[in-house]
């Protein structure tokens, strides 16, 4: 039978709990499904042109804990942005075509107001959904489909 000794037990139990604290830190949360809800549309003008914008809210915003939009340098940048979200949010229409993303919001209260814009005259599409990708565990949480009128 062989003796394990403190050397041999001391570097195995330091493997053991740098290995859960690993798994730990990438530990994605059980959260809700997003429930998307549209707000309004305003006119305005980007870059000289006349646009509309098609504001919604996630209702149960207050689910998303803030650590999932704490600026997260060790992630991939946005652009030239190296502190972006560690949950970026994208919105996308009923076909899957992305509209719009999110790649800077703050707290989970930022997911009041998100927006796509169209050209004035442009036909929006009768229903979009969102997309929270939490990049950290690489969970990404799909919310229902929202209308895009009153």
């Amino acid at each position: 039978m062989k003796v394990l000794t403190r050397k041999k037990i001391v570097p195995a139990v330091v493997a053991l709990i740098s290995i859960f604290a690993i798994q730990g830190s990438a530990y994605a949360p059980v959260l809700p499904k997003p429930v998307l809800y549209f707000l309004g549309q305003e006119p305005t003008v980007i870059g000289g042109k006349q646009f509309m914008r098609y504001y919604f809210d996630v209702l149960n915003k207050a689910d998303y804990p803030n650590e999932l939009f704490a600026a997260s340098p060790a992630l991939p940048p946005c652009g030239s942005n190296t502190k972006a979200a560690r949950t970026w949010v994208d919105i996308y229409d009923q076909s899957g075509k992305r509209l719009n993303g999110f790649c800077s919001l703050g707290k989970s209260a930022d997911l009041y107001q998100i927006y796509f814009a169209l050209e004035s005259g442009a036909v929006p599409p009768s229903w979009v959904y969102i997309e929270l990708n939490d990049r950290k565990t690489g969970t990404r949480y799909k919310s229902n489909l929202a209308d895009t009128t009153l």
